[in-house]
């Protein structure tokens, strides 16, 4: 009796949700625009002549190492 129950509910369901009436399409006004060929492009590179030097820190302490190698607190190892 349940499944009959639950098979007419189910097949109630579905008539009533098809049985609703479609809304009406609407009309959206529409724009044309027209393709554009006439495009120049000018391309002009200037390389510059200027020479620039990066350092290396090589010691153990310097700023730029320190900076990059930092730890929290949550990094750090607890004590039992």
């Amino acid at each position: 009796m349940k499944t009959i129950a639950t098979f007419i509910l189910v097949l109630f369901i579905g008539v009533s949700a098809q049985a609703k009436n479609a809304s009406e399409e609407v009309k959206v006004a529409t724009i044309e625009m027209s393709i554009v060929t006439d495009i120049v492009i000018k391309e002009t590179v200037q390389l510059e002549k200027t020479t620039e030097v990066a350092r290396l820190y090589r010691r153990k302490h310097s700023m730029v190492k320190k900076a990059l190698a930092f730890t929290t607190k949550r990094n750090r190892a607890k004590m039992a």
